[in-house]
């Protein structure tokens, strides 16, 4: 179905901005594509049109992808909607449109413009397609102080019209996408260029373009993050429920059994087995099949249906010598550290350090009018806390002065500006702290 254009709304002519936002009373509900609703696309000649559209077109690329979070294992793309000047929208469905090689290269050249880029650059990658250059709205508005950082505060707050956002939760993968859904996710992409200009045009004002340039191209190259170690320990309510070695064995073995069976069903965990009932075996520890579908959170159809793998891996757990038991802290990873919360028994220097850097960076964040984890990451703020906490308590001296700090920043992945706008106020800090 395709919905025709209609009158539109207009950004205010003078956009909003951190200081001088448009007022709630002057947002105009902005609640249908300006050029109607584009067909989906969702066959390989269809993508063929819609790359040639898209290579006709100029300016950067505004770009937004649709995931199945919650209801799907992993999380994969299931629409893709690209706008351009002189292309209009375009909606694909990566599981239909066939290759997308050649839309791969169309979009291997013009800037990207995303809210939250972190969030679908990951599943974009997937599925071949980056840029090679980024503008992130959602960080640009972070890098101005802004409170709301949502994109419909942003585009309200800067263009004075309100994007529908009703469907951000919803399950992208069914098939066919209702066209209310359609509509929304054509919404994400309709204003993200006047958003960019607005936002683009604040930012120089500001002093800040050159930081927001540094941020962008820092995450547009940011590499995978990687695996985390042990994972099945997070599970929510486990390090408060789960006290013993055993228990952890029943809560591993059962995560593993239901990540298994989740990837195989094309389902998110949590909707085959939940977290609640992989708690209460793990602390129960049932030593029989009958013992286990006992428990209330196995009593449910879901958890009925998969009986015996439950048990299996139950028993496994179960039957483990002591020696392979997992323990009770999870190793630290290569270049992890310690949590925080047990410095000031262990390592006091470090703790100390840490808070000396956190004020600081704190108050330095506070005058630049910015978020504190965006003028110096906490990773980077702990282990720059946790490496002079240990040189100091070896007794060896500490230079502090503001240009070895900028290269202990710069080793930590802090970038120019952001060295620029910190080492100085924590060289002071560190100096005094240590006199």
């Amino acid at each position: 179905m395709t919905v025709g254009p209609q009158h539109h709304p207009r950004a205010v002519p003078v956009p909003g901005t951190t200081d001088s936002p448009i007022a709630p009373a002057d947002v105009v509900a902005y609640t249908r594509p300006r050029d109607g609703l584009p067909p989906v696309t969702d066959s390989p000649a269809a993508l063929q049109h819609a790359v040639q559209a898209l290579a006709s077109g100029s300016g950067p690329v505004a770009v937004d992808a649709e995931r199945a979070s919650g209801f799907r294992y992993g999380q994969d793309a299931y629409l893709i909607q690209l706008r351009r000047a002189g292309s209009g929208t375009v909606l694909i469905d990566p599981l239909r449109a066939g290759p997308l090689d050649r839309l791969a290269r169309v979009l291997d050249g013009p800037e990207w413009i995303l809210h939250a880029a972190d969030q679908d650059l990951p599943c974009l990658a997937e599925l071949g397609l980056a840029p090679r250059s980024l503008f992130d709205t959602e960080l640009a508005a972070r890098l101005l102080g802004r409170s709301h950082i949502g994109l419909g505060a942003v585009v309200e707050e800067t263009l004075g019209l309100r994007l529908a956002k009703d469907h951000a939760a919803a399950d992208w993968s069914i098939r066919p996408l209702p066209v209310s859904w359609l509509v929304y996710a054509a919404l994400d992409v309709e204003l993200l260029a006047e958003l960019r200009e607005a936002l683009s045009a604040e930012l120089a004002a500001a002093g800040k373009a050159r930081w927001a340039a540094q941020e962008f191209e820092f995450e547009r190259t940011r590499p995978p993050r990687p695996a985390k170690v042990d994972p099945w320990r997070r599970t929510p309510r486990a390090g408060r429920a789960v006290r013993s070695r055993r228990s952890l064995a029943v809560l591993r073995e059962l995560w593993i059994a239901r990540e298994e069976l989740a990837a195989d069903l094309d389902r998110t965990p949590s909707k085959v087995l939940s977290h609640h009932a992989l708690i209460a075996a793990a602390v129960a520890r049932p030593t029989s099949r009958r013992k286990l579908t006992a428990l209330k959170e196995f009593s449910s159809r879901q958890a009925r249906q998969h009986q015996e793998r439950w048990w299996k891996a139950v028993d496994r757990a179960m039957s483990l010598p002591d020696s392979q038991l997992p323990p009770l802290h999870a190793p630290l990873p290569d270049g992890e550290l310690p949590q925080p919360r047990s410095w000031g028994r262990h390592h006091a220097e470090a703790a100390r350090m840490l808070e000396v850097v956190r004020a600081t960076v704190r108050s330095r964040a506070n005058e630049l009018r910015l978020p504190q984890e965006l003028l110096l990451a906490p990773d980077s703020q702990r282990h720059l806390a946790w490496d002079l906490g240990r040189v100091h308590e070896s007794g060896a001296p500490i230079d502090t002065a503001t240009g070895a700090m900028a290269e202990r920043l710069a080793a930590l992945e802090a970038r120019p500006w952001q060295i620029d706008q910190v080492s100085a106020a924590l060289s002071e800090a560190l100096t005094a702290a240590l006199a």
